[in-house]
């Protein structure tokens, strides 16, 4: 696999759990968020306006087109509202400061203080993170502006955090620069993914029209037929995730070879934490069942 990816998915149940962790749903709650909104094969799922409105605040206490924009996958009709309920109930710091604490909770009862390995991959990740570039990066942007935690299980999340904004700014900017907008984009997705169209999909909250539209524009560009992709689609697909890996490339270079090192130390804790429910067994496809079945 391409190291870049092979990070990525060594990473994600680590630093994603955040979107999953009863603690921080807990803080949420105290702020005047509702709870947890249902469960994805035992993993609480997050409350909408407390997603949008904790990850947005990474940005500062932005409206929500803006949270829309940087996070650029979901229904803005959707977005704005959330945020903009989400401000009358909290402001950016404190929701950002529960948002850490939440994650940084929950890594804690899952893997222990100080799990095996974790200041060698302060390090690594230290290293990863060093040659980053800000610009046309909004979120990643937002998390280098946060403070850098005390302990080294809090430095991991932080700098964890970082990367995978990085990466998400980056595929953000790769499938603009295929011309593809974000319903699109859901659907291709999908089908990368192995799943049906329409499923996982259905979580950025579009609408039947919408989908409707945004199939037919693929179909006219022929990227799909009606239930999958085209060859020449499969390449497209393809091809964004390539441009995305290759804008990992100084991050790649500044760690070499040791990044075999990281990910083997990243795998057990995402196992644990996976095992633990904090992070969805299957990812995409775990939240797609679930979102069916309502």
């Amino acid at each position: 696999m391409e190291p870049s990816r092979a990070l990525a998915a060594a990473l994600e149940p680590v630093i994603g759990q955040v979107y999953f962790s009863p603690e921080c749903h807990a803080n949420y709650v105290a702020l005047g968020f509702e709870a947890s909104r249902g469960q994805a094969n035992g993993v609480a799922l997050p409350d909408g306006p407390a997603y949008f409105t904790s990850r947005g605040s990474l940005m500062g206490q932005v409206p929500g087109e803006l949270v829309a924009a940087a996070f650029a996958v979901f229904n803005p009709q959707a977005v704005v509202p959330a945020v903009s309920y989400g401000w009358t109930l909290t402001d950016a710091a404190t929701i950002c400061a529960a948002r850490d604490a939440g994650a940084i909770a929950q890594l804690v009862r899952i893997l222990g203080e100080a799990p095996e390995g974790v200041g060698r991959a302060r390090d690594l990740l230290a290293r990863l993170c060093e040659p980053l570039r800000p610009e046309g990066r909004p979120l990643y942007a937002g998390v280098l502006s946060q403070p850098m935690p005390d302990t080294d299980l809090g430095a991991v999340w932080r700098m964890g955090d970082m990367l995978r904004e990085f990466r998400g700014d980056c595929h953000t900017a790769a499938w603009i620069g295929a011309d593809i907008d974000a319903t699109e984009i859901g659907l291709l997705s999908e089908l990368y993914w192995g799943l049906p169209m329409r499923t996982y999909s259905r979580t950025r909250a579009w609408t039947e029209a919408q989908f409707d539209a945004a199939h037919e524009r693929l179909k006219s560009r022929g990227l799909v037929d009606d239930t999958g992709f085209t060859p020449h689609g499969h390449g497209v697909r393809e091809q964004i995730e390539h441009n995305t890996d290759r804008q990992m490339d100084r991050a790649m270079a500044a760690i070499g070879s040791d990044i075999d090192e990281l990910v083997e130390i990243l795998l057990p804790w995402g196992a644990a934490i996976r095992d633990a429910k904090g992070y969805p067994a299957s990812g995409p496809h775990d939240l797609a069942d679930a979102v069916t079945k309502r």
